[in-house]
Parts: C-alpha cells; sequence; structure tokens
C-alpha cells in the first residue's frame, strides 16, 4: 500500500493549496487536533479524553470506559438522553481562545468549512472575525432528539435558520454537532448508527453542503482516520469532490489510515500541524 507524502515544506503542495484556498477551490476539514494549537484549550481534546470526564459523573461498565460512542450510549439506556446532553454541555461549555489560525481561518471567509469536534473555538472566531454576520452554521441532529430531521442551521447570532441563509458567504458545516448555540451531538452508538444507514445515500449531508463541495478539493487539519466512524464521515462528506485532498499527518498512519489515504487520493503532509497552520495563516 503507498501513500503519498509530500516532500519539504519547499514543494509545490504549499503553493498549490494558498492557491487553491485563495481561489476557494478547498474546504477546511477541521478534527479535535487542531485545539493542539491553543496552549490552553479547557476542553477535552480528543475522544479519549472526553470519555475520560463523561464516565467520572456516570458510572459505566469497565470494559467499555474508554470507549466514547459505547459509554455514551450506556449513560443514554440507564440515565436518560438528558443526562449524555447535559455531560457533553458541560464538558464544552468553556469556549477556548482562537488561535491565530484559527480566526484566520474565519477570515478567509472560505464558502464551507467542515468541523469534526464538539467545542465552539471556530465559531466564536467567525463571530470575532466576521462581526457582520455573513456567515451561519449547519449541525448534525440526533434522531432520539429530532427525529426525521437531520440538520438544522444557525445564523450568527445563534439563531435557528430554516436553511442555508441568503446572505450567508461562509458555511461551518458540524455534521456530528457542536455545543452552541443549542446542544447538539452525535455521540452515542444509537446516534452513529441512524446517520450511517442513510449517509450512502447523502441523505444527512445537506444539499448545501453537497452543492458547495462540488469540484473541490479537501484539506483535513487536524484529523486521524484510525476509527471506522471519522473515515466515513470523510469518505461521504468528499463524494462528488475533487479527486486531489490533503492531510496534514505528521504520525505515521496506521493500515487503514494508510489505505484511507491512498483510495481517496489524500496527499499526507508529514510536518507538524503547527508549522503548516503557520505557513499558511501568514502568506
Amino acid at each position: 500500500m503507498t501513500v503519498t507524502t509530500a516532500p519539504a515544506a519547499t514543494d509545490t503542495w504549499l503553493t498549490d493549496i494558498q492557491q487553491g484556498l485563495q481561489a476557494r477551490r478547498i474546504v477546511p476539514y477541521l478534527g479535535p487536533g487542531v485545539l493542539s494549537l491553543i496552549p490552553e484549550p479547557l476542553v477535552p481534546t480528543t475522544p479519549e479524553a472526553l470519555v475520560a470526564r463523561l464516565v467520572v459523573k456516570a458510572t459505566v461498565p469497565h470494559k467499555i470506559r474508554n470507549r466514547l460512542t459505547q459509554a455514551a450510549q450506556f449513560i443514554e439506556n440507564f440515565k436518560h438522553r438528558k443526562t449524555i446532553v447535559t455531560l457533553m454541555n458541560e464538558a464544552f461549555t468553556a469556549v477556548p481562545e482562537p488561535s491565530a489560525f484559527h480566526r484566520w481561518l474565519a477570515r478567509t471567509g472560505a464558502p464551507l468549512i467542515v468541523e469534526s469536534w464538539y467545542d465552539d473555538t471556530l465559531t466564536k472566531a467567525y463571530e470575532l472575525e466576521r462581526p457582520q454576520g455573513d456567515w451561519g452554521q449547519a449541525q448534525g441532529l440526533s434522531q432520539s432528539e429530532h427525529f426525521g430531521t437531520w440538520t438544522a442551521f444557525y445564523d450568527a447570532q445563534g439563531q435557528l435558520a430554516e436553511s442555508y441563509g441568503k446572505d450567508w458567504s461562509s458555511l461551518v458545516y458540524r455534521p456530528i454537532g457542536g455545543h452552541s448555540p443549542a446542544g447538539n451531538y452525535l455521540v452515542s452508538d444509537s446516534d452513529y448508527v441512524e446517520v450511517l444507514t442513510e449517509i450512502d445515500i447523502q441523505t444527512p449531508i445537506p444539499t448545501e453542503v453537497q452543492t458547495l463541495r462540488t469540484g473541490k478539493s479537501f484539506l483535513f487539519l487536524g484529523c486521524r482516520f484510525n476509527d471506522q466512524l471519522t473515515r466515513s464521515f470523510a469518505r461521504q462528506i468528499m463524494k462528488r469532490s475533487s479527486d486531489r485532498h490533503w492531510a496534514v499527518l505528521p504520525e505515521p498512519p496506521t493500515r487503514m489510515e494508510a489505505r484511507f489515504l491512498e483510495e481517496n487520493n489524500v496527499t499526507r503532509i508529514d510536518l507538524p500541524l503547527a508549522e503548516v497552520a503557520a505557513m499558511l495563516a501568514t502568506a
């Protein structure tokens, strides 16, 4: 299995990405690892850190205490859905001060940014950098709370919107939900089963996102693909986009990560995220 790895930072990948972002041909796709750019993020920055926080507040069998979706399902089953939502809200109440890179991303006004974690750092950066309010967000919804409705749209003030706003120039798509403004979370096994049952035919992905991604390249930042859920979501969100993508992944990829990168023509950038972020944000 051969994974294409970008050479040194002086090579063409940096120029290609910079030009692609300027031309609005690249969709940044953020994972929880982007929080590593913040000295004191104040919120869980990995699934492991999140589940560790959840099980402090709720008794969970030892064998699933380190498995986020299973632990969340157990809490939901035996303590009610409201309990897991309350615990998630508590875990992500703090809003980290956005890094320079978060704020730079907001300033670029990319037509579409995908954010695959629950914290409110990026949306706070949008509030700071785009006070004119020409942006909004779309969040994935749990079917246990919103049966039959897959997505909620919110404007820059956090108000529920019927759909993509006509005056929005940038959309933050949060496929697994987010803390603000309404505490929407896909976190338990049942949440993901419902979505994965339909995602192959794209039902849970808003049509606006499907339109905005068409022909675009994706730039994965702070993402790992060593879990079936993250691979499935990324693969389906990338569908019908360009055939050229990049991922900042300094860690040696696992076998399944390598397969994902190869199958989806994702070039691995073997540099620390902070280094790449600095290169992009100062361009």
